[in-house]
């Protein structure tokens, strides 16, 4: 059987490739550490055999991908003046091959089917820790929350906060009525238990915001784009106002309260203290990828005994730019943030600019969302994560060309609900076929028209001049 290279590569045509790609991606990225080097190798299978059906137009040129590969590179780099360099050269391997999937997803998967397929993604994630039921203690706050098949309630709470919002993005963006409608729907009530279940006060804070902005921003986005940028202007100068103002009242004391932590963010304030002392042994390239938390390196060991991590594994400092300090120093931080915020200006710009643009949205969306959960959660900065799959995904399609956004533009367009027709004839209509006639009659008759208006207009001028006298 010959499958059609269209099929797979082509980001208007490979919708089922495409869903189903980056649902196994969602799935291995979430339950890697449980199923191993074979959920791995599954990921890689996904994505690097598109680049023997046409290596130019799944790679592109790499010469555009310079600042979004920097990172990675540098990561790479450390394993020379790491203190453990086995554990950087390994780990700076895995994230470089990761950020390539990554770029070959952006050139191959419209943000539609990307979305389609982390519906599809989140509510196999989700409905396996269901099944899973394991309830964890959490070190930092000693509560117990649910964690399903994860290890940490945050990452399920990741997962439940990407999945509502693609899953809310479907239904108020793209208006698509029909199966993935239903699931978009049966998903958001998914996504909004596990998040309630799990406890998590960062995923539930960070996405109760984040979707409460996307249904304000929906009656904007039938304004003008200018119209748009200037109330877009005085949202953010209110919105200053306001977090000032909380600020002074006491307001994040209350959101905390509400979700049981204090001021010092269940102990996260004493690991950022002691990463911000570590970062002061290099803080220009730091000490390596990956170079602090490894076994026998009596900082990371006394930490672990801090906080009775009995496992020495899986820990971190719970803030992506102190732990990029530490490991990359402020070189590496420098080029990270500029991702970061490369695509939060981007896709704001996008969202802001274009006429109806819903993937622009989504992704701005999802920018907004990683910035916020970079202060008090890592998600881009490992590989086989979520979070950083999505930040090169988003970073790389900033440097598609125009002409490439405009079609992915109009194929993903939102369809409103119309009576599909009941009687299909061939691959049109009876109705479609007889609005085609009319258009082509109503076009005939108005060339015709047109001609016999010149001839009457050529024979009157031509008669007055045979009657108009010389001078």
């Amino acid at each position: 059987m010959k499958i059609a290279k269209s099929a797979l590569i082509d980001p208007a045509r490979n919708e089922v490739y495409g869903t189903i790609a980056v649902a196994l991606s969602f799935f291995v990225f979430a339950y890697s550490s449980k199923f191993g080097q074979i959920s791995i190798l599954a990921y890689y299978a996904v994505w690097f055999p598109l680049v023997l059906v046409d290596y130019k137009r799944v790679l592109g040129s790499y010469s555009k991908y310079l600042w979004i590969l920097a990172f990675g590179i540098l990561c790479f780099v450390s394993s020379f003046w790491s203190q453990a360099p086995s554990a950087s050269l390994r780990a700076s391997i895995q994230y470089l091959t990761h950020i390539v999937c990554a770029l070959i997803a952006m050139r191959t998967v419209n943000v539609l089917t990307l979305t389609r397929g982390a519906i599809a993604g989140t509510a196999v994630v989700l409905l396996f820790s269901l099944a899973d039921g394991t309830y964890l203690l959490d070190a930092l706050d000693g509560s117990y929350s649910f964690v399903g098949a994860f290890s940490s309630k945050n990452q399920l709470g990741l997962y439940a906060s990407l999945g509502l919002i693609f899953s809310a993005g479907y239904i108020m963006l793209w208006r698509k009525w029909g199966l993935w409608m239903m699931a978009a729907a049966f998903v958001s009530l998914l996504c909004a238990y596990c998040l309630i279940a799990s406890q998590s006060a960062t995923s539930v804070i960070t996405t109760a915001a984040i979707i409460g902005l996307c249904i304000g921003y929906l009656p904007v986005s039938r304004l003008s784009p200018r119209n748009r940028k200037a109330f877009f202007i005085a949202a953010i100068i209110f919105g200053i106002i306001v977090v000032v103002g909380g600020l002074q009242f006491g307001l994040i004391d209350a959101v905390l309260g509400a979700f049981g932590k204090d001021t010092t963010l269940t102990g996260r304030t004493y690991l950022w203290q002691q990463g911000i002392e570590a970062a002061r042994q290099n803080p220009v390239f730091g000490i390596g990828y990956q170079a602090y938390w490894v076994i026998g390196f009596s900082e990371a060991e006394r930490l672990w005994a801090d906080f009775g991590i009995a496992g020495r594994s899986g820990f971190h400092f719970h803030e992506t730019f102190i732990e990029t300090v530490v490991e990359t120093g402020f070189v590496g931080l420098f080029c990270l943030v500029s991702i970061l915020l490369a695509n939060l200006f981007g896709h704001l710009n996008g969202m802001l600019s274009r006429k109806n643009d819903p993937g622009a949205t989504l992704m701005c969306a999802l920018s907004v969302l990683l910035l916020f959960r970079a202060f008090v959660e890592i998600d881009v900065i490992f590989p086989y994560q979520i979070g950083s799959f999505l930040m090169f995904y988003m970073a790389g399609y900033l440097t598609l060309p125009q002409a490439a956004i405009e079609t992915s533009h109009n194929a993903m367009r939102p369809t409103s609900r119309s009576r599909k027709p009941l009687v299909r004839l061939g691959y049109g209509t009876l109705a479609g076929d007889a609005q085609k006639a009319f258009t082509r009659h109503l076009a005939v008759l108005r060339w015709q028209r047109a001609a016999a208006s010149r001839l009457a207009g050529a024979e009157l001028h031509i008669g007055l001049r045979l009657f108009t006298p010389f001078p």
